[in-house]
């Protein structure tokens, strides 16, 4: 290892995921390294599997990036691997990020990693609502190695509490921050780059996010279609937009033509300008059958939009019904076109929501709060191991 990362006297921070890739968790470790000031920690970041070009998200140039190819599954033979890593680096946090990347806690214990950490971001669709009595044995086994635990809503610090018994003492609920300079309202008329359809005479209602089945897009694709036959006027100025790659993009597409309306759709994949796409749009849904605190929504509000969401996680926690947007069941098409239509048929009411929630993001889920938040929980934890931090 470079001599002069070993001679660094700021502590070192091991972030830990199974991937690192496009999606909500790895675009919070992004803004947290790239907002947390450079003096005080160094970092590193290590995949489980891979890492892929999402790493040019993060601007610093002392970040180390770690790919340890990792196939599925709980395997045992890379523990040696992660305890060599870890006696190398020699870091003083790791901090692990969901369950696919727990099983890292044993080995950073034994290589005597002062402080361990592991986030609770979100649930994965085998595991909607927490019921996963194999999920919870795996929770508890690795319970005993791990230092502290962070949870992104109420929702997943009451499980850790009441399911997984953490002691209240060892849990923190953490809310994400946003960048309230990068996602922020647009000009009157903004056209996002691509976008077929003019702003001027249209209402676009939009998503964003990994089109995989936890994130359940078939049903926006079905509830659009929905909106149509209960409000057929709309036909002439109800779009959609759904912006993201994955497994579920064609069936979306193929749902879309079965009913006739791809023409009305626009489903261009995955892009590196989300915020320039947010402000072309003008109400943001949510689908997800689970959540941790959407990175998506904060993003969606920070950009002025009112937001429809599924009540499942810490979406509640976001999205003020009624106030800054609606929140209906998951996986219902048909209340999901009632929240779509109200919006469109209303759109005043639709943008004094999303200045509602534009102001709740000011006030509540800063980026500044929340690296105030990681690096006191920092701070406080090396020091009270004895690895106390360089001032």
């Amino acid at each position: 290892m470079n001599s002069s990362r070993t001679a660094d006297p700021r502590p070192l921070v091991a972030h830990v995921m199974y991937r690192f890739d496009t999606g909500g968790l790895e675009n919070g470790i992004v803004n947290l390294i790239n907002h947390m000031p450079a003096e005080r920690y160094r970092h590193a970041v290590i995949a489980l599997t891979e890492v892929t070009d999402f790493r040019h998200r993060i601007k610093r140039d002392d970040v180390q990036f770690i790919a340890l190819k990792k196939p599925p599954g709980q395997t045992l033979w890379i523990f040696p691997q992660l305890y060599r890593l870890f006696r190398q680096l020699r870091p003083a946090i790791v901090h692990s990020r969901n369950l696919a990347a727990l099983e890292v806690q044993l080995p950073a214990w034994l290589a005597r990693v002062p402080v361990r950490i592991h986030g609770e971001h979100g649930r994965d669709v085998g595991d909607l609502d927490g019921s996963n009595v194999t999920y919870q044995r795996v929770r508890r086994f690795y319970k005993p190695f791990v230092s502290y635990y962070l949870a992104l809503s109420r929702d997943l610090a009451e499980y850790l509490d009441g399911i997984i018994r953490v002691p209240a003492s060892k849990v923190l609920q953490v809310y994400n921050g946003v960048d309230t300079e990068r996602f922020h309202p647009a000009p009157a008329n903004f056209i996002a780059p691509g976008c077929p359809f003019p702003r001027a005479g249209h209402w676009l209602v939009g998503t964003v996010g990994r089109m995989q089945t936890v994130k359940d897009q078939p049903t926006l694709a079905r509830a659009f279609i929905r909106a149509l036959e209960i409000a057929p006027e709309l036909r002439e100025r109800l779009r959609l937009v759904m912006i993201g790659d994955g497994p579920l993009r064609s069936q979306c597409q193929e749902i879309l033509a079965a009913a006739g309306v791809a023409d009305l759709a626009w489903l261009p994949g995955e892009r590196s300008d989300v915020p320039d796409v947010m402000r072309g749009l003008d109400s943001f849904v949510l689908p997800s059958l689970a959540e941790g605190i959407s990175n998506t929504i904060l993003e969606a509000m920070a950009s002025g939009l009112p937001v429809i969401a599924t009540a499942v996680g810490g979406n509640a926690d976001l999205v003020t019904a009624g106030e800054t947007g609606e929140i209906i069941p998951a996986a219902d098409p048909d209340a999901m076109a009632c929240a779509i239509v109200a919006a469109a048929a209303r759109p005043e009411a639709a943008r004094a929501m999303g200045r509602a929630g534009r102001q709740k993001v000011e006030h509540q889920f800063s980026m500044k709060a929340m690296v105030a938040t990681y690096q006191g929980t920092y701070d406080k934890l090396l020091h009270r191991s004895g690895a106390t931090p360089t001032p």
